[in-house]
């Protein structure tokens, strides 16, 4: 019975983001904010608004490893699987943009800011601050970055639709009480499987949360390599994991400091390994299958210690 309600939970905070975004879209629009505005904060964090949820949930009821885990497994799996199946499918893919000269260093900064402010065994408050002022910073780097590549992940068919404040009103309701209530459920369930399984809540966060949360993400950048912008996809999982780190991770610890145990060294290490690996790549301009191989080396080989834990 808990697989059931995890899937309809992780199901529900899913939908229930995906209301609020648009519904916050929609007003943005009816208030004529611009385009580039709405680029920069709205579609820029909007895919991680389920692991804000889950892991923050997850602080709240006192589960340090649940919350950790989400952060670290979305960001792997960002990486390894979206990037990996991206690369794999796309026919070509030349970015108008120089990710690598823009957009390289915050591929590496937050996963380095992670290890250090673990190496205690403790993500306090004061961390989570630190979190919070790097999304500042990122903020402020996309308000002074190309406005062009954000202006164009807008949703334009939101933007011509007749707006109606009780139809909106009601759906961010309804999808605040879809988020807070699946994130809520995801986590209680999730904890029931790992006891009935008997493995740690680390595991369940870092594959079942994780994976289910990641998926805004994938079908993203799927829905871009169909309509041809597959490159916008790479910057999209960049400011995915960005998010992940200073909203996610750093919300989390607000709510209460995190511990963090040596059992998740491997997983961490895997995680730098696949920031390292999409920096590499950029630097190479390896948008191609040879670049799909390493990643979902990387994918396979996270995948194979995670679920020995079953």
């Amino acid at each position: 019975m808990d697989f059931v309600i995890f899937i309809v939970a992780m199901g529900a905070l899913i939908y229930g983001a995906d209301f609020i975004i648009k519904e916050s879209e929609r007003i943005a629009f009816h208030f004529n904010i611009s385009h580039f505005v709405i680029g920069a904060t709205l579609v820029a964090f909007g895919t991680s608004l389920p692991e804000m949820a889950a892991s923050m949930m997850a602080s709240y009821n006192h589960k340090s490893d649940m919350a950790i885990a989400n952060v670290i497994g979305s960001v792997t799996f960002n990486i390894t699987l979206v990037l990996g199946v991206v690369f794999l499918i796309a026919k070509k893919m030349m970015p108008k943009r120089n990710l690598f000269a823009l957009d390289s260093a915050w591929i590496i900064m937050p996963p380095m800011i992670l290890l250090l402010m673990a190496y205690d065994g403790t993500i306090s408050r004061i961390d989570g601050m630190l979190f919070a002022l790097m999304m500042v910073a990122y903020l402020f780097f996309l308000f002074t970055s190309d406005k062009e590549d954000l202006v164009a992940e807008i949703d334009e068919e939101l933007e011509r639709e007749k707006f109606n404040w009780p139809k909106s009103i009601v759906l961010l309701m309804i999808g605040f009480v879809l988020t807070i209530g699946g994130a809520n459920f995801v986590v209680e369930s999730g904890s029931n499987i790992a006891r009935m399984f008997d493995v740690s809540e680390w595991v369940i966060g870092l594959v079942l949360i994780a994976l289910g949360t990641s998926l805004p993400e994938l079908v993203v950048s799927l829905v871009a390599v169909k309509k041809g912008h597959a490159d916008m996809s790479i910057g999209n999982i960049i400011g995915s994991n960005v998010a992940n780190f200073s909203m996610v991770l750093g919300g989390a610890s607000l709510i209460n400091p995190l511990s963090v145990t040596a059992a998740a060294s491997y997983d961490v290490a895997i995680m730098v390994g696949a920031s390292i690996t999409l920096f590499l790549l950029l630097a190479n301009k390896l948008y191609n299958k040879a670049g799909a191989i390493f990643l979902l080396t990387i994918l396979a080989l996270f995948l194979q210690n995670a679920l020995a834990a079953f």
